[in-house]
């Protein structure tokens, strides 16, 4: 991982604890909460819901784990705007992507 990757991740992961956001161990991928991971441009937010919730929301009409995805990365955008990073939605669609400074400048 490059020196600037890794100073971000270790700045985002921090600043979505001390928001109070569950941030789980990248390497687990079946945990619910927050993963944040390398990107090419800088590092990767992603939410994993738990099947308690995923099985709440099937039995809602009105509620789901997307729109919850929507809401969850509407405030982890919020906060992380807020705190001058730049971010993108992932190309996947799947998180968001905070931008490292080279990248965000542009070429």
């Amino acid at each position: 991982m490059r020196p600037v990757h890794l100073q971000l991740l270790g700045q985002v992961r921090h600043a979505l604890k001390l928001a109070g956001f569950h941030v789980v161990d990248q390497a687990d991928d079946t945990t619910p909460g927050l993963r944040v991971s390398e990107a090419p441009t800088g590092v990767l937010v992603s939410w994993t819901t738990s099947h308690g919730f995923t099985a709440l929301a099937a039995d809602q009409r009105e509620a789901s784990s997307d729109g919850m995805r929507v809401v969850v990365e509407a405030a982890v955008t919020g906060l992380l705007v807020q705190r001058g990073h730049t971010v993108a939605e992932a190309p996947d669609g799947n998180g968001i992507v905070v931008l490292a400074e080279e990248s965000a400048a542009g070429p």
